[in-house]
């Protein structure tokens, strides 16, 4: 897996992450959409960034709060402008 070892710990660097996500800052290409999940080995909760068959192009642990109320913010996606 595709993993980045920071852990993001705050909805204001979720939304910064996803914001990074859509105008391409990460420099992913073929991103199809984003999503919370579960890390099947140890329940460690992440975000996914997947492609369009599913595969996952780049995952970031989150702590277990952002899991539980980051759930909005990424279902609808964030509402800043990234300058």
């Amino acid at each position: 897996m595709n993993f980045d070892e920071k852990i993001i710990d705050s909805l204001d660097e979720l939304e910064k992450f996803l914001l990074s996500v859509e105008n391409g800052g990460l420099g992913l290409t073929n991103v199809a959409g984003v999503a919370l999940a579960t890390n099947n080995a140890d329940g460690r909760p992440f975000i996914a960034v997947l492609d369009d068959k599913h595969q996952l192009l780049l995952g970031r642990w989150v702590t277990k709060d952002i899991y539980e109320n980051g759930k909005d913010l990424v279902r609808h996606g964030p509402k800043k402008n990234l300058h």
